[in-house]
């Protein structure tokens, strides 16, 4: 015996069975509400029955999460529902919140009797003569023994039965001589357990349905009705599981008025919605998160013929308009990616032609230059060539130098240099012209270029990059870790160094190389207004891009 032990999946659930004589296991659920209501009672429940000596269960709890599909086999059809096992076979439920069913199913079973013949464990007849002590406080006759069919029904309790059984001891106790003040106090009781006929809020149309057009008797017409939340195809599902059962051909019995009233559906008490069953329920709690729920007595009204047709035509409608939007968003989303299509086409054309442009434009320099180079050697031969005629003029036509392996020096070649040997007097070529340094004017053209990129998206991630090292300094002004940029990192390599525009922007804002050359860092004159415009248009551009 112990406390209340959480059973965490059917592995252990089998083993706490087949471990324990008697086993009183609650199945549970964490989005029931009335699961986490009930559970502290459980827990004291399980303490009384570890400190009772003449008790011999053990408690245990299992939530259906843990289980799966493993539940199934339990046959458990709501929560909370606590049956007690007799090692692996069980031999009684509770369904729904009923700690006196409970306690009863656990006497019956569970505790050490003596009534004159020894103390004994579990069944053996012991129900009838406990039943039979509670009647005589009354001075009623205990009644006959139960059927086999009522037996298999008592060992299914629930919070109809308990009211149902404890309405008849009471009427039992009103129809006998007994006194008056016992007798009073049985009428006061009578009163407050009022009973009335299930079968009057029946629709007549309905019944005749289910036993002239479906072949069902009139009573187990009224018993699929009745549990079947009021609508025909209720009925006929609820039919079609328990048509085997014993007592489906049973007289149909008056049920409590007050306080006694039988849950016809589920509230959820975050929203106030009514849910016919427990299906139901599920799918809501599924859908909405919720997990505060509880039993009530509202019943759901099923739908009129004419009102499922509206909602058949709502939802028709409702549909047909889901389907227009999601096909008008396809549409505009195709058009979009038409552009796309078409301006990246556009884009590698034009690049395309300005690497052939690029190309052609060396070839020509390239050409240019071989035939400069071409022109200067025939000048520099002509030059040796008369430099030796006149020596040989002056010598007798004898040459005082030699002819060397390499012609007229050909390896030694300098076109700057005359062939005495002095230097060509030239046109000093013009200077390159510098770049004009990065201004803050600027900026829209340098955010253009970089927006331009498309392929790949990498223009926005370069966006989105500068957009951070911008919005940091504008935020964090003071904080120096955000006015400096390591240009060797990845970041940078990858997603801002590659594309034009990008280091103008934040060399015009302010930044400026440092003595090493890895880094970016701002300047102390940097202007905040200016980092500021900076930031909204990079955010601009960012956004405009990613649409």
């Amino acid at each position: 015996m112990g406390a209340l032990q959480e059973l965490s999946s059917s592995e252990e659930l089998s083993s706490f069975l087949s471990s324990n004589a008697f086993s009183l296991v609650c199945f549970s659920a964490t989005w029931c509400g009335p699961c986490k209501a009930s559970k502290p009672q459980l827990e004291a429940l399980a303490a009384s029955y570890e400190s009772d000596p003449n008790t011999n269960v053990s408690c245990g709890i299992a939530y259906e999460h843990n289980l799966g599909d493993d539940i199934q086999s339990y046959r458990v059809r709501a929560f909370p529902t606590y049956a007690l096992f007799q090692k692996s076979s069980e031999v009684g439920r509770v369904e729904g919140v009923n700690f006196e069913g409970i306690k009863s199913l656990v006497e019956q079973y569970c505790k050490a009797h003596d009534f004159g013949t020894g103390n004994s464990l579990g069944g053996g007849g012991h129900e009838a003569d406990a039943r039979a002590q509670r009647l005589a406080r009354f001075g009623v006759a205990a009644s006959p023994p139960p059927s086999p069919a009522m037996k298999e029904q008592a060992e299914k309790p629930s919070l109809k039965d308990e009211k149902m059984k404890e309405a008849e001891e009471v009427t039992a106790v009103c129809e006998n001589n007994m006194d008056v003040d016992d007798k009073e106090a049985a009428e006061d009781k009578c009163e407050q357990v009022e009973m009335i006929d299930p079968t009057e809020n029946l629709k007549k149309e309905d019944i005749e349905t289910l036993t002239n057009s479906m072949g069902f008797s009139e009573i187990r017409a009224q018993k699929g009705l009745i549990n079947g939340n009021g609508s025909v195809e209720g009925a006929v599902e609820w039919l079609l599981n328990h048509q085997d059962d014993d007592d489906i051909d049973d007289p149909i019995e008056k049920v409590p008025k007050d306080g006694g009233a039988v849950a016809q559906s589920y509230k959820c008490n975050e929203c106030g919605k009514i849910l016919s069953n427990m299906a139901n329920l599920e799918l809501h709690a599924n859908k909405t998160g919720h997990s505060d729920f509880e039993e009530s007595t509202e019943f759901k009204k099923p739908l009129t013929e004419e009102e499922k047709a509206a909602k058949i035509l709502e939802i028709k409608s409702l549909l047909k308009a889901k389907r227009a939007e999601r096909e008008e968003t396809e549409k505009a989303e195709n058009v979009n990616r038409e552009k796309q299509r078409r301006f990246m086409g556009q884009e590698m054309q034009k690049t395309r032609e300005e690497m052939e442009i690029e190309a052609r434009k060396r070839m020509a320099k390239q050409r240019k230059k071989e035939k400069e180079d071409a022109l200067k050697e025939r000048e520099r031969i002509r030059a040796e060539l008369e430099k030796d005629r006149r020596e040989r003029a002056a010598n007798k036509g004898k040459l005082t130098g030699k002819l060397g392996v390499d012609g007229y020096n050909p390896s030694a070649i300098q076109y700057d240099v005359n062939p005495d040997g002095t230097p060509v007097e030239e046109d000093a070529p013009a200077a390159p012209k510098k770049k004009a340094p990065p201004s803050a004017a600027k900026m829209d053209e340098y955010i253009t270029k970089v927006s331009s990129y498309r392929a790949g998206g990498d223009g926005g991630n370069c966006l989105k990059i500068l957009k951070a090292y911008i919005g940091n300094v504008v935020k964090n002004p003071g904080e120096p870790k955000y006015k400096k940029i390591n240009m060797e990192n990845k970041a940078y390599k990858t997603k801002v160094k590659p594309f034009l525009g990008a280091k103008n922007l934040l060399l015009a804002i302010g930044f400026a190389p440092t003595d090493d050359g890895t880094a970016l860092e701002l300047t102390e004159d940097a202007d905040m207004e200016v980092l500021a415009q900076a930031n909204a248009k990079v955010e601009a551009a960012y956004e405009k891009y990613m649409k």
